[in-house]
């Protein structure tokens, strides 16, 4: 049976991503339910992890870097009293400590210290690049290299309950932030080990979990592009500036405007209220930062 033919669609899927696949494999699934010609996703989920993966297709790809850049908020679970060289449950065990419960009070008091701006390194498990080759790649050789600290920030890092050796955490971090390396320096600052036994996003920038769609909902639809958001659902934070048709035009045709608005990022409509893309206001002129011309001209198609 011959496969449908590629689409060029548009818009925002909230997904689901199952444990044990790869982000990229979870986009490449999805990416053919919808026979899309274009997809991206917008910031790496480990394997093991499961949660708010975006997927952005078409026009919506250009939003893509805006949600890679965003704040994100995790449940995350660890066990006490051993440490893997992955830094999580897919690893092999390479430190234990006898130390294997730690008490609510001590855990606060450290949980209140790692807030706000800080710096960490990569773990060596991870999909960054050293000399053309992923990380995780030179570390299964055996290999480790020396990674320079990143600048994080850690909104909140919240205890939700401890049983026996095992805590559970809501954390809210700035981009870039690796949860499993934030759990063993937590470990470390109460005396002990620790590694992630679990992990799942349920807020990436203005979107959060309660959309979410697990790929078997999305193949049991009858028509699963019901399930996209408009791109621009993930720039709200954005002011709405709404142009004329002649504005519009210009607009279109790339010229810059003279407009009352704030210095800043706009998202720009058309006068029936159609997305046109982002803006830029500098000295009372408005340009162009991101024009979404093929969804528009979409839209307008089908009104």
């Amino acid at each position: 049976m011959s496969r449908p033919p590629k689409q060029d669609i548009h818009g925002v899927l909230l997904l689901d991503k199952p444990a044990d696949i790869s982000s990229n494999n979870a986009l490449q699934k999805v990416k053919h339910l919808f026979s899309a010609r274009k997809a991206g996703h917008t910031g790496n989920l480990d394997p093991m992890a499961t949660g708010l993966l975006p997927c952005c297709f078409g026009d919506a790809t250009k939003v893509a870097h805006f949600l890679i850049n965003s704040d994100k908020t995790y449940i995350a679970e660890c066990c006490f009293g051993s440490q893997t060289d992955t830094g999580d449950a897919t690893g092999t065990v390479v430190k234990t400590c006898e130390k294997t419960r730690v008490a609510e009070t001590e855990l606060s008091q450290v949980l209140a210290d790692m807030h706000g701006p800080q710096q960490q390194i990569p773990p060596m498990y991870s999909a960054l690049h050293h000399e053309g080759k992923r990380l995780y790649q030179l570390a299964r050789e055996g290999k480790t290299v020396e990674r320079p600290p990143r600048d994080i920030t850690v909104h909140q890092f919240q205890l939700l309950g401890i049983e026996a050796d095992t805590a559970r955490f809501e954390i809210q971090v700035s981009k870039g932030t690796y949860i499993r390396t934030l759990l063993e320096d937590m470990a470390a600052a109460c005396g002990t080990l620790a590694h992630m036994t679990e992990l799942r996003r349920i807020r990436t920038g203005i979107f959060d979990g309660a959309d979410m769609l697990t790929i078997e909902q999305i193949e049991a639809a009858e028509d699963p592009q019901e399930f996209l958001l408009p791109a621009d659902a993930a720039l709200r934070e954005y002011p709405e500036l709404r142009l004329d048709a002649a504005l519009t035009q210009d607009i279109l045709h790339g010229k810059k405007i003279p407009t009352q608005m704030a210095p800043g990022i706009v998202r720009m409509y058309d006068p029936t209220g159609l997305f046109l893309g982002l803006g830029t206001v500098q000295e009372g002129l408005l340009k162009v930062l991101r024009l979404f011309y093929k969804s528009y001209e979409q839209s307008r198609s089908q009104q």
